[in-house]
């Protein structure tokens, strides 16, 4: 097995026609190494060789009849079917693959050019065998720009990212454009944050680059704390160059001569790969003294987050990359005038970041024909919850949600992964800071300004869809439980009203709540929302509001019936026993440690209520299933 290095000049990147050596591709993003690719990717290595086959682990100048490229990517984005392995230039993507399955797959596949039927993803709705990438539903309805490298470049290897026009545009912006041009440029493609604010790039540069200092600084968000939410961390696993490369331009563009990229500690992978790469970059002298000749000095420091939520918020992502403790400061001043050391700072999120050098190299109009007026652009999102296909989606702003949740997604799902008709609930939007969508909105266009209006957020780009076996009440006591969990505490309204927010829904989800429960919690929600000094806090209420405008309903039933309709609130469940499923064989009551269960042998036993704590061993112990509501 030889292991040769060298250069390619071939084009091999998705869609660019036929390439000089084939190519396995092994999705090595968390997902699919928790599911054991690396093992996959061991045995393809060894069943390779023994089939005869030169594995190529390098790039290499020139290609044989029996080289093939063994290579890792980061997410793929289909994480529901992983481990995933695409075979290029065959146009096909195996799914679920196991280490069993590899010599199968070298035999059938890279010897005699079949496929190997059964490891080809199956359409739920339709039912077909779907070959690769652009028959599959899931990707031929996206529009990967951001994530279309994620998916096949070596993460780890800066040599393939230069070879795919990678740090063209940082060296275009250093060697051929001022910084003025390069903030007119970003203003004019129109890109907003994609990290949940939505504020526009280009008037967040300018701001900074008019400062007079001598010292500049720009740091890149890769916090994400989001529940349900790892695009940011799927980028920086998957090209981290590409990261590193936005922020080289935004430097440029401000006169920054140190950035920093702030990564979330439980995120090992993209600390690791942000690390590798800055170091590739600095041994390429991309980074570093003289910067593409230029006489500028670069650096780039990786900075592990402790993982508090509230340092996604910029004043408290200073703070902590300042040593102090992570909590937000009023504005102004805002980041732009007075940042990181009293310093000019402007901060960005890895998903901004990653779309600067395209616009660099394809002008500002080739972004603005994507997505809409207001919201230029693609935005990627974490699709998770009762779902057939979850994992990562990046679609044109502009794209209905029901796309989204219903088509792109595989249809809803029950609770075991069954699919589910007519079984979509609603979906929320932006994690604890977004709000809930029902099924009116399903012809909703997401962008900015549309989900503002019903009281959602694009926010960070997380996903949860829920079907109609989901307790809306439930659903926005998780979310409140996060946040008042993550309130650093500065702020009096955000620190005691989210807790007094989840106190009022555990009053509503344990029948202690009464007719004024109601009333308070939206007094509370806006107090929270009008009093909170920073982002966390001002869009904490918004799951409990947003539920409250479209479930009132549910909210109610909890209240004034005692009841929830889908049987999770266990505390307004009524234990009772089916009459028609038991037998009377007693193992209930010989488990029950109240004595709440009584009744003769062989015919039907009841439950005290007043009796019962609703512990579950008679459930357990019952071999019919007869006992309910415990």
């Amino acid at each position: 097995m030889s292991t040769n290095e060298g250069s390619v000049v071939m084009n091999d990147s998705p869609g660019a026609g036929q390439t000089a050596m084939r190519r396995v591709i092994l999705c090595a993003g968390t997902g699919c190494m928790a599911n054991g690719a690396m093992k996959v990717f061991e045995r393809f290595r060894k069943e390779m060789d023994q089939a005869g086959l030169n594995v190529v682990l390098e790039l290499r100048p020139e290609a044989g009849d029996r080289d093939v490229r063994l290579s890792k990517s980061g997410c793929q984005g289909f994480c529901q079917m992983g481990p995933l392995v695409s075979i290029v230039p065959d146009g096909i993507l195996y799914t679920k693959v196991r280490a069993e399955d590899v010599p199968e797959i070298v035999e059938r596949t890279l010897v005699s050019g079949e496929a190997v039927e059964r490891l080809l993803y199956k359409d739920p709705a339709t039912r077909r065998i779907c070959r690769g990438l652009e028959d599959n539903p899931f990707y031929a309805r996206q529009d990967r720009r951001v994530l279309r490298e994620c998916g096949f470049l070596d993460p780890e290897d800066i040599r393939e990212f230069m070879l795919h026009g990678g740090y063209s545009a940082a060296k275009k912006a250093f060697l051929e454009m001022s910084p003025e041009n390069i903030c007119k440029q970003i203003s004019e493609s129109g890109l907003r944050g994609r990290g949940g604010g939505g504020f526009p790039t280009g008037r967040k540069w300018e701001a900074a680059r008019i400062q007079k200092a001598a010292k500049k600084y720009v740091i890149c968000n890769g916090d994400e704390g989001d529940p349900g939410a790892f695009m940011n961390r799927s980028v920086m696993e998957g090209n981290p160059h590409s990261v590193i490369e936005g922020l080289m331009i935004a430097a440029r563009a401000i006169g920054a001569d140190q950035t920093f990229v702030y990564v979330r500690a439980e995120y090992p992978l993209a600390v690791e790969r942000m690390n590798r790469a800055v170091a590739d970059a600095e041994r390429e002298g991309i980074l570093g003294k003289n910067v593409f000749g230029t006489g500028l000095t670069l650096k780039c420091n990786v900075l592990e987050g402790a993982g508090a939520f509230v340092c996604g918020e910029e004043t408290a992502m200073i703070a902590s990359i300042e040593g102090r403790r992570g909590m937000p400061t009023p504005k102004p001043p805002f980041p732009a005038q007075s940042g990181l050391w009293g310093k000019p700072t402007i901060i960005n999120n890895v998903e901004t970041l990653a779309h600067v050098p395209r616009i660099i190299n394809e002008g500002a109009a080739a972004f603005r024909s994507i997505g809409t007026p207001e919201s230029p652009g693609t935005k990627t999102f974490a699709l998770t919850g009762h779902v057939a296909n979850t994992g990562l989606v990046e679609v044109p702003f502009g794209t209905k949600l029901r796309e989204l949740v219903l088509e792109i997604s595989g249809g809803i799902t029950d609770d075991n992964g069954k699919p589910m008709k007519n079984g979509f609930k609603a979906v929320q939007i932006g994690g604890p800071s977004g709000g809930c969508l029902t099924e009116e909105h399903l012809d909703l266009p997401l962008a900015y300004d549309s989900l503002r209006k019903v009281g959602a957020m694009v926010g960070s780009g997380g996903l949860v869809v829920l079907n109609q076996r989901t307790c809306m009440v439930s659903m926005a006591r998780f979310f409140m439980e996060f946040t008042q969990r993550e309130s650093c505490g500065k702020c009096v309204l955000c620190r005691e009203g989210t807790k007094q927010l989840l106190a009022l829904l555990d009053d509503v989800i344990e029948g202690r709540a009464d007719a004024g429960t109601l009333d308070l919690l939206e007094k509370l929600g806006r107090a929270v929302q009008v009093g909170s000094l920073c982002g966390l806090g001002k869009t904490a209420p918004n799951p409990v509001l947003s539920t409250l405008r479209y479930f009132r309903k549910e909210y109610e039933e909890h209240i004034f019936e005692k009841r929830c309709r889908t049987g999770r609130c266990k505390a307004l469940l009524k234990p009772e026993i089916n009459a028609e499923r038991c037998k009377g064989c007693g193992l209930c009551i010989k488990s029950c440690p109240t004595g709440a269960i009584s009744g003769e042998k062989k015919k039907p036993h009841h439950i005290d209520p007043e009796l019962c704590i609703k512990c579950g061993a008679c459930a357990t112990a019952c071999k019919l299933q007869a006992v309910e509501g415990v």
